[in-house]
């Protein structure tokens, strides 16, 4: 299958290219119904589901595709696809929010996931330019900093459900709502989530490694580009939705943590399977990355409500085209 997926013509690579998308996103949303019931079934929190299995849920899809990768030794489309998914997140997705309706900032979001968000983002540029590689060290110092962001996003909502002052996170309102199933179904629905997710890991890489090669484009770019939106698709259709509900208070939060989710997590799991060499050109992304939630950070801090408005979200999505733009000039010089 792997084989035929490589080599087929252009007009099917992307009908596989979109099927394997539906697959990631299905099996994330089928694996996190299933993990999340039968954790309610060993009365596991709420907070805890909503913070851990829920959360990681929409990272799923760039984990599936970064192991993928790197197993095949296609080791720039692995670290792509996380640089280019969190760029589109903050410029894209937040913009397109911020359009429909004026985004408003949590305090933790400024206090804790804008700093440890530029700290990942800092750390995968050191930890990378170091050898030019990510390997098992890397990976136990990743998911040691993820270990350590997630019992802070825990203590925190802890405290502020005891004092009753902050309003719960789209994850743990889910993880509440989620429904009780009986064991077999639930697990169920984690097998065949799993198998989705694999499956759909699998279909991505091979189809967009195609359409790369038949159209010129190196994997970098298709990485940062194709297939990293493709992997978006979770926290794009989350923030929308929540936005058209007038409920995108907390899009800015969600976005940003799953940014740290996508470093820490998702990179933590891919080099600690197999090691991932880094590439200098993942430098520039990754200082635009930065740039990308320092021109977050300023957009909301600089307005009187602390909200991102309709100018904050049209200056990110131009200057995500102007990114956009650019990176493709470069690369067409380049070849």
């Amino acid at each position: 299958m792997t084989e035929f997926i490589s080599t087929c013509s252009m007009p099917l690579a992307i009908v596989f290219l979109i099927a394997g998308f539906f697959l990631l996103v299905k099996g994330a949303d089928v694996f996190v119904e299933g993990s999340s019931s039968i954790a309610k079934r060993f009365h596991v929190p709420a907070i805890i589901i909503g913070l851990t299995i829920v959360a990681m849920g929409t990272s799923l899809p760039e984990t599936a595709v970064s192991v993928v990768a790197a197993i095949q030794h296609k080791n720039t489309l692995a670290i792509s696809n996380v640089v280019g998914s969190n760029i589109f997140n903050m410029m894209v997705v937040i913009g397109f929010c911020a359009i429909m309706t004026p985004v408003a900032v949590q305090k933790s979001t400024l206090k804790r996931d804008f700093p440890y968000s530029v700290f990942a983002a800092l750390l995968l540029m050191i930890l990378g330019g170091v050898g030019m590689k990510l390997g098992r060290f890397d990976s136990a110092v990743f998911l040691v900093f993820f270990a350590i962001f997630i019992g802070t996003m825990i203590r925190m909502a802890l405290k502020a459900g005891k004092e009753g002052g902050q309003p719960q996170s789209e994850e743990i309102e889910a993880a509440e709502a989620q429904k009780v199933m009986s064991m077999p179904k639930s697990l169920l629905f984690l097998v065949v989530g799993v198998a989705g997710i694999v499956i759909g890991g699998d279909v991505v890489v091979d189809s967009a490694s195609n359409i790369a090669l038949k159209i010129g484009m190196s994997q970098t770019l298709v990485g940062l580009t194709i297939v990293s939106i493709g992997t978006s698709l979770p926290e794009l259709i989350t923030s929308v939705t929540a936005a058209c509900k007038h409920n995108a208070d907390i899009a800015i939060g969600n976005i940003v943590g799953s940014n740290i989710f996508n470093i820490l997590f998702v990179l933590g799991i891919t080099a600690l399977l197999t090691p991932v060499q880094y590439s200098k050109d993942f430098i520039v992304d990754n200082i635009m990355a930065v740039i990308c939630m320092v021109m977050l950070f300023l957009c909301v801090i600089l307005t009187k409500d602390k909200k991102l408005n309709r100018a904050g979200g049209i200056l990110m999505l131009l200057s995500y085209a102007a990114y956009f733009v650019c990176f493709i000039v470069l690369q067409i010089k380049l070849v």
